[in-house]
């Protein structure tokens, strides 16, 4: 059976991140919008499958870390164990109520749900084909694609999702594996490698670049790979992986590391090689989109080379973030509806790795703020000797600064250790406002606080640190 509704002026492709604040943005505008989502509940793959459910569990993983480890701050536990199904469902429950938050988004700002499979019939004309069968026909004046991306494999890898499996798999595993080989060293497989080290997994990474989260600072990563060392994580770098296969133990996977091949025994490979933009089925060919490289070719507007088609997050070839599909998304449908929006600077889109410790950055590494020209001052700080960090029983980290040495505007913020991730909004602030060392020195931070690091590290700039 096929209906007809129509007269909109956005269509929304997808429910993830950037579709659903897409979505949101346009009805504040008084767009008439319309959000198309093939899964049963809205969100997209980081509510449902990625960011949510696995920062829930790192929290379980984080919490169960600190209880084994309570009794040095005075507070003795006894038979501490951990309830893996009861993790399991506290991650379902987070999952749900948020999902439910984004469908009471839609209904606030007015946006029609639209459940089923889009396919885009032509200019300003979807078809959403839904579970049973049944078809109806959405047409709007522009169309935003937010189809989001699926886990990559690599040629002659077969994921069977039981013992080769990928970050969707590893998410729903109904018990702890007693060893995994994690293949890439991104921050989607530190994440699970520090998450089931601490819940007693004997872990394996093997990385093909020459260091763990390669797309950070050098020093970062070399801070981060003696961490993950010192835990008991089995790290390999300049590692080719060549093969897995399948034997009565599990699996027994090969790499070339160096000169010499080695092999590695596992129950389980968790492959997190990244992520493919997914546009399979959408009927892009009836557009003029443009693809290069598996992407979707956009402006800085996100305007795809037809001009009442729209496209954001993991299916354009910028960074595969949340926070940069909800920029992305407002991008698109403020444009769309003419209110002329500033493009977005990706210098300043910050990452955050939840792994222990944290890692979190935004701006140019040393090396690429070297690479553009800059005159570099770098400056750095040790987080364990603040008293918040010791009082938080932290034993590891530093916040490094590269900085402009002629104006001395910061350039770029990299750091590891407690609270990174929150800690980065503070540097976000001040490479959006173009924010000089100086005046980040001359900032009163609040004492005893972790962020003290910070202005530390700004004070190391000019060689000026007080408390190192």
């Amino acid at each position: 059976m096929s209906s007809s509704s129509g007269g909109f002026d956005v269509a929304i492709i997808g429910s993830g991140p950037g579709g659903y604040v897409a979505a949101a943005r346009a009805g504040q505008l008084g767009l008439k919008t319309a959000i198309i989502e093939k899964d049963k509940n809205l969100g997209g793959t980081c509510l449902l499958r990625g960011c949510i459910p696995t920062k829930a569990l790192l929290h379980t993983a984080d919490l169960y870390e600190e209880i084994q480890h309570s009794a040095d701050i005075g507070i003795v536990t006894t038979g501490v164990s951990l309830d893996w199904i009861q993790a399991q469902r506290r991650k379902g429950r987070v999952v749900l109520k948020l999902s439910k938050g984004v469908e009471f988004l839609m209904k606030k700002n007015r946006v029609q749900t639209f459940k089923g499979t889009a396919h885009i019939e032509g200019k300003g004309k979807i078809t959403v084909t839904a579970a049973d069968g049944s078809t109806q026909e959405v047409t709007a004046k522009a169309i935003v694609i937010a189809t989001g991306s699926v886990p990559r494999s690599l040629p002659g890898l077969e994921v069977d999702r039981k013992q080769i499996i990928t970050s969707d798999e590893v998410l729903e595993l109904s018990e702890i594996p007693k060893s995994m080989v994690v293949l890439g060293a991104g921050a989607v497989g530190i994440e699970f490698a520090s998450m089931y080290k601490r819940f007693g997994t004997d872990v394996t990474v093997i990385e093909l670049l020459p260091r763990v989260l390669p797309i950070e600072d050098q020093e970062i990563s070399a801070e981060l790979s003696k961490s993950l060392k010192k835990q008991g994580i089995k790290v390999f770098t300049g590692a080719n992986f060549t093969s897995a296969k399948k034997n009565e133990n599990g699996l027994s996977v090969t790499a070339r590391v160096g000169d010499a091949d080695r092999e590695f025994s596992a129950e389980k490979l968790l492959v997190a090689v990244g992520r493919r933009a997914y546009t399979d089925g959408l009927g892009l060919e009836n557009t003029k989109a443009e693809i290069e490289r598996g992407y979707i070719k956009v402006d800085a507007h996100m305007r795809t080379a037809d001009s009442d088609v729209y496209a954001i997050g993991d299916v354009v070839p910028t960074p595969q973030l949340a926070h940069v599909a909800f920029a992305e998304g407002v991008l698109a449908v403020e444009t769309i509806a003419g209110k002329n929006p500033r493009p977005i600077n990706y210098d300043r889109v910050p990452n955050c790795t939840y792994c222990r410790p944290e890692v979190a950055s935004v701006g140019l590494t040393e090396a690429k703020a070297r690479e553009r020209g800059y005159d570099v001052k770098v400056g750095h700080f040790p987080t364990p000797v603040i008293g918040k960090a010791q009082i938080l029983g932290a034993s590891e980290g530093m916040i490094k600064i590269v900085a402009d040495a002629k104006y001395d505007e910061v350039l770029g913020v990299h750091i590891i250790g407690p609270l990174a991730t929150e800690l980065i909004a503070e540097a976000c602030a001040a490479l959006q406002l173009e924010s000089t060392v100086e005046e980040i020195v001359q900032t009163i931070h609040a004492h005893p606080t972790v962020a003290e690091a910070f202005k530390e590290a700004a004070e190391d700039v000019h060689d000026m640190a007080i408390h190192y």
